[in-house]
């Protein structure tokens, strides 16, 4: 897949995240569930050009622990 922008696409999706006052996002790592014309489901992961393979390790582990204690029923 070719890379693009998704901002546009985020906002469409109403992406929203719990921000305080003040806060400064510094990176993000943005995992999509993609459909594929041919009705196959694929995975994309993207993220600020800044971050590199060991943030990006980071940030997936700290969101799965997140959501293993926020999510969970």
């Amino acid at each position: 897949m070719p890379e693009q922008r998704v901002g546009e696409l985020l906002d469409h999706l109403d992406v929203t995240a719990d921000l305080d006052e003040g806060d400064l996002i510094v990176d993000a790592l943005v995992i999509l569930k993609v459909l594929q014309p041919d009705g196959s489901i694929a995975l994309s992961i993207g993220g600020t050009n800044t971050r590199d393979w060991i943030n990006q390790t980071g940030l997936l582990r700290a969101a799965v622990d997140y959501a293993r204690t926020h999510f969970e029923d």
